[in-house]
C-alpha cells in the first residue's frame, strides 16, 4: 500500500480506539490502558467487557461444540450477578445493513443469546441491558476479514467483481493431445510429367495462394514446358529440388494450410466410454494463455492395440494461425451439465482461516464470506450456504484483497 493508504489506516485505527474508550466508560486504569493500547478489556471468560458505572457485562461468542452463540457474563462491582436479574437484547448492523436481532435468556450464570452468531462475525454492535430500573447501552465495531480499498487503486490492482447468480455447472472430462493438420490442408506437389526443373517461385516459409505457380518443367518425352500451380492456398513448409534437377515420382514442394487443423486427443477406455460426437470440448495450450471452446468432430473406431486408447477428434478455428501443428494441447470435454441456482468463479475462491470464502464488496468496503461448497469445475464452484443470491464478489486477484485482510489484521474477535 502506498503512503496514503498506511496514513489513512492510521487515522481510522487512531478514531477508532477514541471511540472504544468512549464507548467503555471510565473504567480501571487497566482498562484505559489496554484501550489506548488498541485493546479491549477482556473479562475472565476472555470476553469484551462493557462497563457502566458499577455495571457491567462481558460479551463472549461461544462454540466449543455448537454453533456459535453469544453468552453475555452479567457484573455489579467486578463481581459475578444473578443473570436472572438482568435483561439484554443485542442488535448487529452487517456490512449491507442487514441487521440480526438477538434476545436473551438466564442460563446457569450467564445469559444465552435466541439463535446462531453466523459467520463472518464482522458487524456493528448494539447492546442495552437492564438491570434494577435502571438502563445501560454500549455500541461498539467488532469487524473481521474487512477492509476498504479506494476504487481507482482496486482497479488499478485488477481487482475485479462479478454478481453471484446461476450457472451451469459442467461435469469434464480432461483429455491430452496434439494439432493435427487435416489431411485436406496439405499437399504434395509433384511434376506431372518426368522432366528438368526449369524454374521455381518459391522458397520454404512463403505464402502461396491456390493457382499460384510454383514450377516449370519440360516433359522429356515432348519437350514442352508445362506449368505446375498450387492446389491449395499455405505456406510452403519443404522444397525439395532445385531449378536443373530431373523431376520424377518424388514431391518437389509440400504446401500446408495451417487454417485447417484439428486437436487429436488420445482417450483412454473409462472416459471413451462418456464422449460422444458433438459434446463441447474447450481446448487450451499448455500455458493456458489461448483457448477456444469447439466440439467433437469425430471419434476414431479403432483402438491403439498397446495402449487401448482411441482418438477424438475436435475442430479448431484457426484462422489467425495461433494454433500450429504439432502444438502439445488439452481439453475439457463437456460430458454432463446440471443447473446450480447459486455459483461463483471457482477462481474467486480464497482461504480465510480454516474456511473456503469470497470477497464481498459493498460499495468500496470488501468482506469475507464463508461457503458451504457444493459441485466444483475449473470454471464454476456451487454454493450451498454462506452467500446471498445477487452479491457483488471479487471474481479476479482476491488475493490482493486477503492480502490487505491479512495486513489490517482484522481478527475473529470471540
Amino acid at each position: 500500500m502506498n503512503a496514503v493508504r498506511h496514513n489513512w489506516l492510521a487515522a481510522a485505527l487512531a478514531c477508532a480506539c477514541l471511540a472504544l474508550a468512549a464507548s467503555c466508560g471510565a473504567g480501571s486504569p487497566q482498562a484505559n490502558q489496554e484501550a489506548e493500547a488498541g485493546e479491549y478489556e477482556r473479562g475472565p471468560h476472555r470476553g469484551r467487557m462493557l462497563r457502566d458505572g458499577d455495571f457491567a457485562v462481558e460479551i463472549t461468542i461461544f462454540e466449543d461444540g455448537v454453533d456459535p452463540q453469544f453468552r453475555v457474563y452479567p457484573y455489579l462491582n467486578d463481581r459475578p450477578l444473578d443473570p436472572r436479574q438482568v435483561q439484554l437484547a443485542m442488535s448487529l448492523t452487517r456490512l449491507g445493513g442487514q441487521v440480526d436481532q438477538f434476545a436473551f435468556q438466564a442460563q446457569e450464570d450467564f445469559l444465552l443469546g435466541a439463535g446462531v452468531v453466523t459467520e463472518p462475525h464482522s458487524f456493528d454492535v448494539a447492546v442495552r441491558a437492564t438491570h434494577d430500573g435502571a438502563a445501560h447501552d454500549w455500541a461498539y465495531e467488532s469487524y473481521e476479514g474487512r477492509t476498504t480499498i479506494g476504487a481507482a487503486q482496486a482497479e488499478a490492482a485488477g481487482v475485479r467483481v462479478e454478481v453471484a447468480g446461476p450457472a451451469a455447472i459442467e461435469e469434464i472430462v480432461a483429455l491430452s493431445g496434439r494439432v493435427g493438420l487435416h489431411p485436406q490442408g496439405r499437399a504434395e506437389i509433384r511434376a506431372w510429367y518426368p522432366g528438368r526443373i526449369v524454374a521455381m517461385t518459391r522458397a520454404v516459409g512463403e505464402r502461396v495462394r491456390r493457382g499460384e505457380t510454383l514450377a516449370r518443367v519440360t516433359s522429356s518425352e515432348s519437350l514442352q514446358t508445362y506449368s505446375i500451380t498450387s492446389p491449395i492456398s499455405g505456406v510452403v513448409m519443404t522444397r525439395s529440388a532445385n531449378v536443373g534437377d530431373v523431376a520424377g515420382a518424388e514431391s518437389i514442394y509440400v504446401i500446408a494450410d495451417a487454417t485447417q487443423v484439428y486437436a487429436e486427443f488420445s482417450v483412454y477406455p473409462r472416459d471413451a466410454e462418456r464422449l460422444r460426437q458433438g459434446q463441447a470440448v474447450t481446448v487450451r495450450n499448455l500455458a493456458g494463455d489461448q483457448s477456444v471452446r469447439s466440439t467433437i468432430e469425430a471419434i476414431l473406431p479403432s483402438a491403439d492395440m498397446m495402449t487401448q486408447t482411441i482418438l477424438a477428434h475436435v475442430e479448431l478455428p484457426n484462422a489467425d494461425g495461433a494454433w500450429r501443428p504439432g502444438q502439445a494441447v488439452e481439453g475439457a470435454a463437456v460430458v454432463a451439465s446440471t443447473d446450480a441456482p447459486l455459483a461463483v468463479r471457482t477462481r474467486a475462491l480464497q482461504r480465510f482461516r480454516d474456511f473456503t470464502v469470497v470477497f464481498a464488496r459493498v460499495g468500496e468496503t470488501y468482506e469475507v464470506r464463508m461457503l458451504e461448497l457444493g459441485r466444483q469445475t475449473p470454471e464454476w464452484t456451487e454454493v450451498l450456504g454462506g452467500l446471498a443470491p445477487g452479491t457483488e464478489y471479487v471474481s479476479d486477484n482476491a488475493f490482493v484483497i486477503r492480502a490487505d485482510v491479512e495486513k489490517s489484521g482484522a481478527s475473529h474477535d470471540h
